[in-house]
């Protein structure tokens, strides 16, 4: 019965949200984010816990303050993504404005392949889409399966009409799937900030031990593709921001655990940069670092977007 609710009022937001103008979709989000902050439930509390790690100085009233724009911002996403398969071309290319894209473009014109990393902030699906659009550039991803398999489906359909190749996150396959579209000069976009699987990379991650996946640094290592980080975020305006930052490149000497080690190291110290600077754009609402994870499965809030 959870699941089939959770399935329906997905599959009504799809349905309605589009349909609104966008100052009401915009007030509707702001609306359900103030509501749901105000309850204090165990997603807002774990919001406030990984905040207190980004900016240890922050008051509780500070973190408060942060926590209540950082649903805000989650629910800008889930608003937008809503609206997202209705947008015009021309919506979609004004939708995102992003520094130092010449990192992806230079990268895909020498034909060696571009893995784009991301962390959950702000709205990887726009950016998706924008590439996808804009730079008329389509790409591969892997997505979580999720519970129930009909908004697993919902979700895939989704990003698939976005012009996104969607590959399911278990399984066993897509890893290669990924290799043979970097191999063959293409474009795989990742959202890497959290891994709690035993192959997990610890890294040290504003000052404290955190897993992020080792896929995109081992991706790059086996076929020497270009290994980007990329950082978004949200201002007072319509357009979400964004910074294409400059190229990780595989260490020289030591074996592949330990060059996927300071790789993944790399990667995460780009999304610290980001993640300080735009703090309320960070969506996790989950466990992240080591020292916070209890020896049972994750069940303190909702799932994670992938």
């Amino acid at each position: 019965m959870k699941d089939r609710l959770t399935d329906a009022l997905y599959g009504l937001g799809w349905s309605t949200v589009k349909k609104l103008p966008e100052p009401v979709a915009d007030r509707l989000g702001r609306t359900i984010a103030d509501s749901v902050w105000k309850r204090r439930g165990k997603g807002v509390l774990r919001l406030e816990s990984n905040l207190a790690r980004v900016v240890p100085d922050a008051t509780p009233e500070r973190l408060a303050e942060l926590s209540k724009a950082g649903m805000r911002s989650y629910l800008r996403y889930w608003m937008e993504s809503f609206r997202l398969p209705s947008w015009s071309r021309e919506r979609v290319k004004n939708g995102f404005d992003v520094k130092d894209v010449h990192h992806l473009t230079d990268g895909l014109a020498a034909g060696k392949g571009v893995i784009l990393a991301l962390p959950h902030l702000g709205n990887w699906d726009l950016a998706g889409a924008w590439v996808t659009t804009k730079l008329e550039t389509p790409f591969t991803t892997v997505a979580e399966r999720l519970k129930p398999e009909t908004l697993y489906d919902r979700f895939v359909a989704y990003r698939e009409s976005l012009g996104m190749e969607v590959l399911p996150h278990t399984g066993g396959s897509a890893f290669g799937t990924l290799a043979r579209r970097l191999r063959a000069g293409g474009l795989v976009c990742l959202v890497s900030d959290r891994d709690l699987s035993a192959s997990g990379v610890e890294v040290k991650f504003f000052g404290d031990t955190a897993r992020m996946p080792a896929g995109p640094a081992m991706l790059a290592q086996q076929t020497g593709a270009l290994l980007l980080p990329v950082t978004l975020w949200y201002d007072d305006s319509p357009v979400m921001k964004g910074r294409v930052h400059p190229p990780i490149d595989v260490p020289e000497t030591g074996t592949k655990a330990e060059k996927t080690s300071v790789m993944t190291q790399a990667l995460a110290d780009a999304f610290a940069t980001g993640i300080a600077d735009h703090p309320e754009d960070w969506h996790m609402l989950q466990r992240l670092w080591v020292a916070d994870l209890e020896p049972r499965s994750e069940t303190d809030a909702p799932k994670e977007r992938s």
